[in-house]
């Protein structure tokens, strides 16, 4: 199940999921992470924060109280046309958010072309 508020609360781990899911998410699957890959399977999506090595600091997204569990269970993903311009992804350690959770950022550099309008003449 989801959670209430909407979340997948998914641990996607690393690989195993080709264009997918890259070698440097954390944790072993759980059933939620199962569902999110096969979501991005259907919508033709990546997991951007599994495909950069990072500091483990900059890998853990949710820190339980007290500070003992620290899972990735916060994702950027992003649709595979883009892929090359995903430049890098992950989770911001030093970030004061007032939640458990850190926000997960990505850098894009993405050139979009102007689409042409055809000069159609009525007859």
């Amino acid at each position: 199940m989801f959670s209430s508020d909407g979340d997948f609360n998914g641990k996607v781990a690393n690989g195993g999921e080709k264009n997918i899911v890259g070698s440097y998410g954390l944790g072993m699957r759980n059933e939620n992470g199962d569902r999110l890959v096969n979501f991005c399977r259907k919508h033709n999506l990546f997991v951007t924060n599994t495909w950069f090595q990072q500091k483990r600091t900059a890998q853990h997204t949710w820190i339980s109280p007290g500070g003992r569990i620290k899972n990735q269970i916060d994702f950027v993903l992003v649709d595979n046309r883009f892929r090359n311009g995903v430049q890098n992804s992950k989770a911001m350690p030093g970030a004061h958010c007032e939640t458990d959770h850190k926000p997960v950022i990505a850098r894009l550099k993405i050139k979009l072309q102007r689409v042409r309008k055809l000069n159609k003449t009525i007859k």
